[in-house]
């Protein structure tokens, strides 16, 4: 399994931002490639939702075989997941969000990807988010 991060993270930007029917397709589309993904709904007030959202994140990710049991592939989705939480966070600071989040990995490399509305009256901020880190191949 060679694998790269660019492939890792276009894939997750991908699955972050498609539908519901677009998200299986992917999914088939990418395995083909080697390329394993999964995504997970999101929402609610973004600071005190972290713990869910990384664990929502880190249960997908083993459900769908992107990753398996082990603390070290859990450690590697947590710290991805924060990494692109961090980069929405200052945006969406004690707002209430909805959106996505894709998880994608290519061979070393895995990359989660936040896309969330932000809600604030009748106005919507959109705003992205990406984390990387490398862990042992499956």
């Amino acid at each position: 399994m060679k694998g790269n991060s660019n492939d890792a993270a276009k894939a997750s930007i991908q699955m972050a931002i498609s539908s519901r029917t677009e998200e299986e397709q992917l999914i088939k589309e990418y395995k083909n490639e080697k390329i394993y993904t999964t995504a997970v709904d999101v929402g609610g007030n973004l600071i005190s939702s972290i713990p869910k959202i990384i664990e929502r994140t880190i249960v997908a990710s083993k459900r769908s075989g992107v990753t398996k049991e082990s603390h070290v592939h859990d450690g590697a989705v947590a710290g991805a997941c924060r990494e692109a939480i961090a980069q929405v966070s200052i945006k969406a600071n004690g707002l209430n969000v909805g959106g996505k989040i894709g998880i994608a990995r290519s061979g070393e490399h895995i990359s989660v990807c936040i896309f969330m509305n932000i809600g604030l009256l009748h106005l919507n901020e959109v705003v992205i988010g990406l984390g990387h880190r490398s862990l042992p191949e499956l």
